[in-house]
């Protein structure tokens, strides 16, 4: 679907804070509130917008660490990539799992308690040798410098 100037707008206006009212929409866009409204939900029908959430504040939601894992799987047969990605989604520990192409297989970022949860974790998830994990390589996350806010909707020009 082809996105207009409008439709660039109120996505990127929404990415940044999903509980805009109608009416700070429109007057961005320069539309009705009801014409805004038509564009949202027509953006939501073609699957542009998935949903909406609330970003929590980390410390508000007790101490923790993040870290990211890099994993190689023993083989690429079906069976043992659909058991692994269905852990992977089954455990709350895991915010975000991708199949990349390099060294490994997978990066997986975490959230644990501290390194002793994230240790047992990772340990259990070895001992699992239905999950055909070859290795692990840990990177613990010692500062956020830019965190994901939304896809980005323009393209810059560059030099």
């Amino acid at each position: 679907m082809a996105l207009d100037r409008i439709d660039r707008t109120l996505l990127e206006m929404l990415q940044r804070d999903g509980r805009l009212s109608a009416q700070a929409l429109s007057e961005a866009v320069n539309l009705s509130a009801r014409a805004t409204l038509n564009r949202v939900k027509r953006l939501e029908d073609d699957g542009l917008i998935e949903g909406y959430r609330a970003m929590l504040h980390r410390t508000a939601i007790g101490e923790h660490v993040s870290v990211f894992a890099e994993i190689a799987l023993k083989d690429q047969r079906q069976a043992t990539v659909q058991r692994f990605e269905r852990a992977m989604v089954d455990c709350p520990e895991v915010l975000a799992c991708y199949l990349v192409s390099g060294r490994y297989d997978y990066l997986v970022r975490l959230a644990c308690r501290d390194l002793a949860h994230y240790r047992d974790l990772t340990s259990a998830w070895l001992d699992d040798v239905g999950l055909g994990i070859d290795k692990v390589v840990t990177s613990t996350e010692l500062q956020t410098v830019k965190e994901f806010a939304g896809f980005p909707l323009t393209v810059r020009n560059t030099p």
